[in-house]
């Protein structure tokens, strides 16, 4: 087995995305030690280097180490990443708090939800519970389904945060021969891309479930991204997040593959089960169901139109039948409307130019550019 030779890191939660992680920080050279809340699935990790529940069939590193003790996984870290669910961050970072008041490793953020009762991001509870610099805070996000990724399929991701500096450090430590982090600073456009494109999977679900075909889902996918970005926007996002891998990479993945586990509940909706029902049968959770009452509440705040979303709580309520849904066919008035395609603006080809030559500029250099990722 290899020597590791990177930084020391600590994954915190071990589902199908933390182990996930861990294993692309292990392959790309870091010293990786995952803490599970369940003693048993700990011992796994670090005994048979599997994590049967989450990841089936895939083989970790060897030089994994896995422990159920919080103390033990954050010794002498130089990065931390964290990756529980959206809804309990805040409890578990105020037992992470003790052990990190004289720490000042990034702290990087993993998740893609915002906290049902304060409707905040996740790199703003984590500000607020362990009251540290936010340029120590990062958050990763993109196109990322965990099994694929598991399986070493090559894919790409972004880091965000507010520091150039923090985002280069974690960036270089989360890239491998099949995993590439590219950075940009707009932290709010990279979380909001990775939370409200849950909810567009969500609607794509629910007319999967229901048999409706690919020109209905092509709408909703595409007015979904408008959506996504007159929200984000609105909410101090720069349009061109959304554009990219926090954005539009992240949706097109999410609502086109049977691993997405909102495109499940989604699927499971419109085929008549019930909300309580759905959650019940999912092994995994949905950050999108979470997220949906939070999201509007934050909409209407900002004045913000956000039709699909609204469909798929009234689906959720139960006071919509799926077959029902039809978000892009809404409308106040019969008068044509613009097909906006960039926070508001009619400009066709504009947004699809730029970002083909983004790519291109990320491309010739190294994976950074000076509009973010």
């Amino acid at each position: 087995m290899p020597t590791p030779t990177g930084p020391r890191v600590a994954v915190i939660g071990a589902g199908s995305w933390g182990t996930t992680f861990g294993k692309i920080l292990a392959d790309g050279g870091a010293q990786v030690t995952m803490w599970a809340r369940r003693p048993e699935l700990a011992h796994e990790i670090a005994e048979a280097k599997r994590n049967s529940k989450y990841l089936p069939g895939v083989n970790l590193p060897r030089s994994i180490e896995a422990t159920h003790e919080l103390s033990r996984a954050l010794e002498g870290a130089a990065q931390i990443y964290l990756s529980v669910p959206s809804q309990t961050l805040r409890e578990n970072l105020k037992a992470l708090r003790p052990l990190l008041e004289d720490a000042d490793a990034p702290i990087v953020s993993l998740m893609k939800g915002v906290e049902r009762a304060s409707g905040l991001r996740m790199s703003q509870v984590i500000e607020q519970e362990l009251q540290c610099d936010p340029a120590r805070i990062a958050v990763a996000s993109g196109p990322n389904l965990a099994l694929e990724i598991a399986r070493e399929q090559p894919t790409a991701a972004v880091i965000a945060s507010g520091s150039q500096e923090t985002a280069d450090t974690v960036a270089r430590t989360a890239r491998n021969r099949y995993f590439r982090s590219f950075v940009n600073t707009d932290v709010i456009g990279t979380e909001f891309g990775g939370v409200l494109k849950n909810l567009i999977a969500v609607a794509i679900g629910i007319v999967d479930g229901v048999g409706y075909g690919e020109n209905t889902k092509a709408s909703i996918i595409t007015r979904g991204l408008v959506e996504m970005t007159d929200f984000a926007v609105a909410n101090g996002a720069r349009p061109e997040t959304l554009q990219g891998l926090a954005g539009l990479g992240d949706l097109i993945a999410t609502c086109q593959s049977p691993l997405s586990r909102n495109n499940t509940a989604g699927r499971l909706l419109g085929q008549g089960y019930s909300f309580q029902d759905v959650v019940k049968q999912m092994n995994q959770t949905a950050e999108g169901l979470a997220s949906v009452a939070p999201i509007l509440q934050l909409a209407r705040e900002a004045e913000v139109d956000m039709p699909i979303v609204e469909q798929v709580k009234m689906v959720l309520d139960g006071s919509m039948d799926p077959r029902d849904i039809a978000p892009h066919l809404t409308t106040d008035d019969d008068t044509p409307q613009e097909e906006r395609t960039n926070h508001g603006q009619a400009d066709g080809g504009g947004p699809l130019r730029r970002a083909f030559q983004r790519a291109f500029d990320q491309l010739r250099n190294g994976g950074r550019s000076a509009g973010g990722d």
